[in-house]
């Protein structure tokens, strides 16, 4: 059991704070502005460090968006993950560990941009799910019914500066286990290859909205690759 609480730990740190979302028929808002490379919430701007999703980029992806300056983007081999926890001791309840943080409804974790090095703590995360005929709202239905402890969620629909039309939900994530409660933001496009999710967590709702310049970056760049 040991090995397992390890890799518990490793990865809860890794991938820890995972979306919880909703869906509904919202009012629908564009993301795009004119400045939409340089602007965040309520207009409060935040540089661009360059993008990630297209091939020979730092994550690979089916869509294309900006992160914010100084924020590290990291792909995440979920399944390399799951087969590396599958070997250590107590291996079977190792992987159920693993898959908990690893997969979150019909998503999978596959890249991972840190807030650390700009001086945040939390991260924007993406995930992606296989091609299929469910709509981006369905997604974020299941991927909420995938967690829970989530409350006061407001979703709406949205268009992004590159044309994508999807849905995004404002909610409160409450801890068991620290017994707080923090906001949370996430969204839903639908591609070619399949669903993409993005989440913005971090580690109390201050962190949160402190990011969340740079998670409005993402959203108003996001296109297809």
């Amino acid at each position: 059991m040991r090995g397992a609480v390890v890799v518990a730990v490793v990865l809860a740190a890794v991938l820890g704070g995972c979306a919880k979302s909703a869906d509904g028929d919202g009012k629908e808002t564009s993301g795009a502005s004119p400045n939409a490379r340089s602007e965040g919430t309520g207009g409060t701007a935040t540089a661009s460090g360059g993008s990630i999703g297209a091939a020979g980029s730092d994550c690979e992806l089916p869509v294309r968006f900006d992160i914010a300056r100084h924020w590290k983007a990291k792909t995440v081999d979920a399944e390399a993950e799951l087969s590396k926890a599958s070997k250590v001791s107590d291996g079977e309840v190792s992987g159920a560990l693993a898959d908990a943080f690893l997969r979150q409804g019909p998503v999978t974790a596959a890249c991972e941009i840190d807030a650390r090095p700009a001086g945040h703590i939390g991260f924007l995360r993406v995930w992606t799910g296989k091609a299929g005929k469910a709509d981006a709202g369905s997604v974020l239905r299941e991927f909420v019914a995938a967690e829970d402890n989530v409350s006061k969620e407001k979703y709406h629909s949205f268009r992004t500066g590159g044309g994508l039309k999807g849905v995004e939900v404002e909610y409160l994530y409450t801890s068991k286990l620290l017994d707080e409660t923090k906001s949370e933001t996430a969204l839903a496009v639908s591609t070619p290859h399949g669903p993409v999710v993005l989440h913005l967590g971090g580690m109390d709702t201050e962190e949160h909205e402190a990011m969340r310049p740079a998670y409005e970056l993402a959203k108003q760049t996001l296109e297809l690759t």
